[in-house]
């Protein structure tokens, strides 16, 4: 189950709670009965190995297929043409 932290908005008293995934949050100080805030926290995630950047996931191949440009679509079909002229010319 994870553990929660919470702070009093009147007293200031911060505390830690245990709770379900479906528990309603805490919305009343222990210590005073003033309301509380829940405290968000950064979270400790440590990415360790390959795979975790944008180059690591491509191989040598797909970069240099990547980065040249596409024939476009009409110097292909004047190849098409220029090659039926000349079929047909023969």
């Amino acid at each position: 189950m994870p553990t929660y932290s919470y702070a009093c908005k009147e007293c200031g008293e911060a505390f830690d709670a245990v709770q379900s995934f479906s528990d309603d949050p805490l919305t009343v100080c222990p210590n005073c009965g003033g309301p509380l805030r829940k405290l968000f926290n950064s979270v400790g995630v440590v990415f360790k190995g390959s795979g975790f950047y944008r180059t690591d996931s491509r191989s040598s191949k797909a970069d240099t297929t990547a980065k040249t440009e596409p024939k476009s679509a009409s110097s292909d079909t004047a190849a098409k043409v220029e090659k039926a002229t000349n079929s047909a010319g023969s």
